[in-house]
């Protein structure tokens, strides 16, 4: 006799689990935990079979008994439902881990364990992909990714007037093809197509801006202590200029990594361009910018954190933002032109030794045997030169007399 949906509704747990039968092999079981399952008993090839059918009120009585026409209709056929089952899971299974994005983040991993990305590289690819990509292609099969979902991709970053972003987008949708076809999980790149979609820039390298004439960095400096911005990021662009590191590893400076006492900064290798381990040691000037953050931010694991969570570090917009809100224009000043300010003037201004310098700024320095320097080398001449530069930056500030550049000669 069929079962009733009141019936399945109100079914209660007994001692031991029983069956509310349905016909044609379909039946409620009724669990002594509370549990209702569909289950559907069959003859396939003379051996007696069960197959799930799904859990109540999750499936309802009405598709439990369509679920068990679709599995009669297989057995006339000569089809085992239980084997359609597995193979329709399997086959989910293997569209789901050749997803876009389970490959794309396959190709980032494989692409990191071969130690040729610093890390914050690593993080602004895996951004872009997070951000403009796997939003959209991310679940789907890397093989059923249409030509037109990629122009799509492209064309919603540059509708934000970013031409190099969709460029860079799309040459790291070129490289997870390339590897899909590496590991034979796809037969051809469909983003080669689109080389030559994105509208030409010019080859002729820029620099990245910098301020080398000591009268125009004056009101700069000046510019960074008037701030009306974040206090973390007001301290990041008061200490970018004494320290001149790169921007990103300014910004995944950690705390650990610093001795206050010490007057040191060691910033482990895996974080620097060349891969090696680079010590900056701290003036006076730079300690009481710390010390006046730690109050802010020592709970946090980086000194310079995210203003939405403390387990993240500093976005890589935010310095150039703040030029930019200070009115200073991508042609005049970036974060990372401070490394050309702080060479400039080191040496044309301060007669400092240029490997001294070219040592702090962790440039691919040797001695005349040849060896590379070490992380200590020279570094009392760094330590006075970094104090020195400090002083000198101060005495800008304060509208002390300018020392020009000296000519070449």
């Amino acid at each position: 006799m069929a079962i009733t949906d009141i019936q399945a509704k109100t079914a209660k747990p007994k001692e031991k689990d029983y069956k509310l039968t349905d016909g044609d092999g379909l039946y409620l079981l009724v669990t002594t935990g509370g549990g209702k399952r569909w289950r559907l008993k069959y003859r396939f090839d003379g051996k007696e079979k069960l197959l799930a059918l799904g859990t109540y009120p999750d499936i309802s009585l009405s598709e439990a008994r369509n679920r068990r026409h679709e599995a009669r209709n297989l057995i006339a056929n000569g089809i085992d439902p239980s084997a359609e089952k597995k193979a329709a899971k399997q086959a989910r299974a293997e569209l789901q881990a050749n997803s876009f994005e389970v490959i794309a983040r396959e190709w980032h991993k494989h692409m990191q364990g071969k130690n040729e990305w610093s890390t914050e590289h690593a993080t602004t690819i895996m951004n872009r992909l997070e951000k403009d990509v796997f939003p959209w292609i991310g679940g789907k099969p890397i093989t059923e990714v249409t030509a037109k979902e990629i122009k799509a991709i492209l064309d919603r970053i540059r509708s934000r007037g970013v031409v190099e972003t969709a460029r860079r987008a799309l040459t790291i949708m070129g490289q997870v093809y390339r590897y899909a076809i590496l590991i034979d999980k796809a037969n051809y790149d469909i983003s080669a197509g689109f080389r030559g979609y994105l509208p030409a820039i010019s080859k002729t390298r820029k620099h990245m801006a910098s301020v080398t004439d000591p009268k125009e960095l004056a009101p700069l400096l000046r510019a960074v202590d008037t701030y009306q911005g974040g206090f973390v990021a007001q301290c990041a662009l008061k200490l970018l200029p004494l320290v001149f590191v790169r921007p990103g590893e300014l910004r995944h400076m950690e705390w650990s990594e610093v001795d206050l006492e010490e007057a040191e900064w060691n910033i482990p290798g895996h974080k620097m361009k060349m891969k090696e381990a680079h010590l900056v040691p701290l003036s006076r000037q730079a300690i009481e910018i710390l010390k006046e953050l730690q109050p802010l931010t020592g709970n946090s694991k980086y000194v310079f954190p995210s203003t939405r969570s403390f387990s993240r570090c500093m976005s890589d917009n935010t310095i150039n933002a703040a030029f930019r809100r200070m009115g200073f224009d991508g042609e005049t000043i970036t974060g990372h032109g401070f490394r050309a300010t702080a060479r400039t003037i080191l040496d044309e201004v301060l007669d400092f030794p240029v490997d001294v310098i070219e040592h702090q700024l962790a440039h691919a320095v040797k001695d005349p045997n040849g060896r590379a320097y070490n992380r200590t080398t020279k570094l009392p001449q760094r330590r006075k030169m970094m104090e020195t530069w400090a002083e000198y930056l101060e005495g800008l500030k304060a509208g002390a007399k300018v020392i020009p550049l000296r000519k070449a000669e």
